[in-house]
C-alpha cells in the first residue's frame, strides 16, 4: 500500500511540475495606434466581375491599407518576437484565409513555419492565389468557383509575404511566417496578446503594410505581465 501510495504521489508530483512547465511564461499587451492624417479609404470598382460587383450592393468595399479607428487606434499590425527562440512544432490547427466579396480575409495573418493554410474561395468566381516571397516558394494557383480550398504551408520563417489575386487587382493581402507562436495582428482596437513567453529579453517588432517596421526590447519573467505601446507614422516622402 506504501509503495502504491508513493507512486502515486510521484506521478502527481510529475504532472504537477509538468503543467507548471507548460504554463509558466510571461505575456505582453499592448496597442498599436496610428499619428497623423488619415485619408479616406477609395471604394474598389469591382464592377468588372458581375458576382463581385453583386456582393457589395447595399455597402460598396473600400480600401482597407490604413484602418484607423475613431481614437488612432491601428488595425492589422503584425507584432511579432524577432530572433531565435528554439524550436517549436508547428500547430496541428489549420489557418484560414477566405476569399469572399472578392477581398481576402483575414487582410494580414499569421501563421507558424509548416502550419497548414486552407485559402478558401466562397465566392462562386475564379481567383488566382499567386504568393510573392523572397524566401519561400512562390505559387500561383487559379482557384475556379468550384475550386473549394487549396492548402499550402511555408517551410522558412519571412515577415511579411504578399499574396495577390491576378484576376481582381485589388485584391491583396499579407502572410507573416515565424518559427514560434509569439504574434499576433492587432484588432479594430489596435490590441495586441502575446503570451507564454519564456523568462527573458526579446526584440519585440510591429509591421504595418504602409508604416513599415519599428521594434523595440522588452524583458518578460515568469507570470507577469508587461505592456508595451506603440504609435506608427507615415513614412515622410523623399
Amino acid at each position: 500500500m506504501k509503495s502504491s501510495f508513493v507512486r502515486r504521489m510521484s506521478l502527481f508530483a510529475l504532472l504537477f511540475f509538468s503543467m507548471a512547465d507548460v504554463f509558466a511564461g510571461g505575456t505582453i499587451i499592448g496597442t498599436i495606434k496610428y499619428d497623423g492624417k488619415v485619408p479616406r479609404m477609395k471604394a474598389l470598382k469591382m464592377a468588372a466581375d458581375p458576382i463581385c460587383d453583386s456582393k457589395h450592393k447595399d455597402t460598396p468595399a473600400r480600401q482597407d491599407w490604413l484602418i484607423v479607428g475613431d481614437n488612432g487606434e491601428l488595425k492589422n499590425a503584425f507584432i511579432c518576437i524577432k530572433g531565435d527562440l528554439g524550436s517549436y512544432p508547428a500547430p496541428e490547427e489549420h489557418v484560414v484565409l477566405d476569399q469572399n466579396g472578392c477581398v481576402y480575409s483575414p487582410h494580414v495573418l499569421g501563421v507558424q513555419v509548416g502550419q497548414i493554410v486552407d485559402i478558401l474561395n466562397t465566392d462562386g468566381t475564379l481567383h488566382n492565389v499567386h504568393a510573392m516571397p523572397k524566401l519561400n516558394k512562390e505559387f500561383n494557383a487559379a482557384m475556379p468557383k468550384f475550386k473549394k480550398k487549396k492548402e499550402v504551408t511555408f517551410t522558412k520563417e519571412e515577415v511579411m509575404i504578399p499574396i495577390k489575386c491576378d484576376v481582381h487587382p485589388w485584391m491583396r493581402c499579407y502572410v507573416g511566417v515565424v518559427g514560434h507562436p509569439f504574434f499576433d495582428v492587432s484588432g479594430s482596437d489596435g490590441s495586441f496578446e502575446i503570451s507564454g513567453l519564456p523568462a527573458g529579453t526579446y526584440t519585440l517588432e510591429v509591421w504595418h503594410e504602409k508604416l513599415g517596421t519599428k521594434s523595440v526590447s522588452v524583458t518578460v519573467t515568469d507570470d507577469a505581465t508587461e505592456t508595451v505601446d506603440f504609435t506608427l507614422t507615415r513614412p515622410k516622402k523623399k
